[in-house]
């Protein structure tokens, strides 16, 4: 794998100099293999999937604008695709890690991803995206820290720490995939992880000091409520937005969500517990791991700190008690307020509405009644070699239709440099959770019934949060509003991975015919093709 470092550096020298990178932007190089070990999360072997024999895999440290060399080497025997939860790939779709963007990494192949961590800051993720492989591990934490030069709204903690909560199976990844793909339901989750653990994970802290918490939901489908005991927790990031510093004693993170938290060591020095429970459930999954002060005088004592279980209001309070700081500096030095979102008049409302039922015997879930069924080609390669037929753009309508689910590669055309107002319809009765690759959104409104244009009379139009996961509340509706200000195919998706391995998941094409650098870079050089594609050259340097 030395060698494939050498090309990734003399690759990412050549298109420096293609985009115009700025000399004083640091590269990061990374050198991974991913492999198949055992691993025991709830106690019972189980194949997971391990990053340089991690399990949960390392944690990525960058600072605004780094360029990260990530090489990645597939010894699984199965294609392979990392995504980057957050990572908004500006210019760039064809690196996002989804099969609508990127070809997968064939079995004994490697692939190097150059990434770019422009203008961003705050707490992400990455993880497997193809075959179920995120429910057997392949995931890690992605922190990008503001430059030096660039005030952030409170002190140094003592401390930065990642933690990865989320629910688990104890059944192979495998064998999950061969029940969705039988066309059967998944059961309810076995249990819930710490970091990798379904107890004994642990946090170190000195007495009197404040540590950073970067609180990601790696899960597959429960939202879960985080939460330390006798501790207070101050939300002061989201997704890669500075909040106003709300504290709580108790954090609903929903699937595909991050939070950076406060928590100052300000107790008796003994060992507390630290807890996440699901939410919303009939059956409640609760594990705990220990915050643990240096100079502790005993062990946890005390029955185990209860949160809330099924509470829709108090968790929608929370959810609109939680917004932008706009004083705070972002990625550059200026505040986030600067730029008055809710002045700019929309050009498109798009109501996207969730829907779950049977197609030719077998579960499917889908957007506005279209089911998403990946090409042959990835729909962005197919884009740029100008293929025919891999998807028709406007295979899903802006608008729900109220017809019966069925299936189509659902891509939604929308305009480079447009306003768009998009609306999460839902009228079931789970708390649902959505993404968008490529975008940080405004959550201007969220409320229970139907949405109607008198919905936005209640819209935050001052300092709502910009993140790139929402939560839509049992039958509700969510309101975001996103510049489309990047060229590219991007993933929408439900986080509900058996809903989204199941349909429930678009392509917002987001176009101009400009061909100008500035818009868009064209394919990498070392881009993987295949479907359609195969054969075809990408590219001189």
């Amino acid at each position: 794998m030395a060698a494939n470092a050498s090309f990734a550096a003399a690759l990412f020298i050549g298109l420096s100099l293609l985009f115009a990178v700025v000399a004083e932007d640091p590269y990061r190089f990374f050198e991974w293999n991913i492999t198949y070990g055992d691993i025991y999360p709830l106690g019972v072997r189980q194949q997971g999937i391990l990053i340089n024999g991690q399990f949960p895999g390392p944690d990525i440290h960058s600072v605004t604008n780094d360029n990260l060399i990530i090489n990645v080497y597939n010894s699984l025997d199965e294609p392979f695709l990392l995504s980057w939860n957050g990572i908004q790939q500006r210019r760039n779709s064809f690196v996002d890690g989804v099969y609508g963007t990127t070809c997968p990494i064939p079995p004994g192949k490697n692939y190097t991803y150059i990434l770019q961590m422009k203008d961003q800051i705050g707490s992400f993720y990455y993880f497997p995206s193809l075959g179920f492989h995120k429910a057997a591990g392949g995931f890690g934490g992605i922190r990008i820290l503001s430059r030096p030069r660039i005030p952030v709204p409170f002190p140094d903690p003592a401390g930065d720490t990642t933690v990865l909560i989320g629910d688990w199976y104890k059944s192979n990844h495998t064998d999950l995939r061969a029940q969705l793909d039988s066309g059967k339901k998944l059961p309810l989750p076995d249990g819930i992880l710490i970091n990798g653990r379904s107890s004994g994970a642990t946090l170190n802290v000195e007495q009197g000091k404040t540590y950073r918490l970067r609180i990601s939901n790696v899960g597959l489908q429960d939202s879960l409520n985080f939460r330390i005991q006798d501790h207070k927790m101050k939300v002061i990031e989201v997704e890669g937005t500075h909040t106003l510093q709300t504290t709580f004693s108790s954090l609903d993170v929903h699937v595909g969500q991050s939070y950076s938290v406060l928590v100052t060591a300000d107790q008796t020095p003994r060992d507390y517990y630290v807890v996440v429970s699901s939410r919303f459930t009939s059956n409640v999954l609760t594990t705990t791991g220990i915050l643990r002060y240096s100079n502790s005088a005993g062990a946890v004592s005390g029955p185990i700190p209860g949160g809330p279980t099924i509470q829709i209001d108090w968790s929608l309070n929370q959810a609109r008690a939680i917004r932008t700081n706009l004083t705070a500096s972002g990625p550059r030095p200026n505040p986030q307020g600067s730029y008055h979102y809710g002045m700019i008049n929309t050009t498109r409302t798009i109501r996207l509405a969730s829907s779950a039922g049977q197609v030719d015997g077998k579960q499917r879930y889908a957007v506005n009644s279209v089911s998403f069924k990946p090409a042959d080609t990835p729909l962005k390669i197919a884009d740029y070699f100008k293929i025919d037929g891999v998807y028709r753009s406007g295979s899903i309508q802006y608008q729900p239709t109220g017809g019966g689910i069925y299936l189509d590669t659902s891509v939604m055309q929308v305009d480079y440099r447009t306003f768009v107002e998009i609306v999460f319809e839902n009228s079931e009765d789970i708390v649902q959770s959505w993404h968008l690759d490529g975008y940080s959104f405004w959550v201007v409104g969220m409320d229970g019934g139907q949405w109607s244009p008198d919905s936005r009379n209640e819209y935050n139009l001052r300092d709502a949060v910009a993140r790139c996961t929402v939560q839509v509340y049992p039958s509700s509706w969510t309101a975001i509003l996103i510049a489309l200000d990047n060229v590219g195919m991007w993933n929408l998706r439900s986080e509900f991975w058996a809903r989204q391995y199941l349909g429930q998941q678009l392509y917002l094409r987001v176009y101009t015919p400009s061909t100008s650098l500035r818009d868009e870079y064209p394919i990498p050089k070392n881009a993987l093709l295949c479907g359609r594609a195969s054969g075809r050259r990408t590219r001189p340097l």
